[in-house]
């Protein structure tokens, strides 16, 4: 019985996924082929379009899935502890010095390899 059950949400997510797909792809067509009426009239019907083709992905299981995943997302990012202004002006300037002495430390090697290759070949 719970196969059954499964397949049945499965195949209605996939009409609300085609349904969705075809709201998009409507709102894309029809902001082409009305091109020649006013721009915030058409900007208004895709954010609408936009807005319920998102609405219908929301109510599958992936689309649950992924509210649920956004929203522990935002509750972690609280817990987050950022660097002061000071900590991350110190934090830069230590990568800007060791980038600047890596690409000094890079020349060198450059200019030592080469000479050896100039007195190996001879050019």
């Amino acid at each position: 019985m719970t196969t059954n059950t499964e397949n049945q949400g499965s195949s209605l997510d996939i009409v609300k996924w085609g349904l969705a797909i075809i709201l998009l792809a409507a709102a894309v067509i029809g902001n082409q082929m009305y091109s020649d009426h006013s721009v915030l009239v058409r900007a208004i019907a895709v954010v609408i379009a936009f807005a319920l083709a998102g609405f219908i992905a929301l109510q599958t299981a992936k689309g649950k899935q992924a509210l649920a995943f956004a929203r522990e997302s935002q509750i972690e990012v609280r817990k987050v502890v950022w660097p002061t202004r000071q900590e991350a002006l110190n934090t830069t300037f230590i990568v800007l010095a060791a980038t600047g002495i890596l690409a000094l430390i890079l020349w060198g090697l450059d200019a030592v390899l080469l000479r050896i290759v100039n007195f190996i070949t001879g050019v």
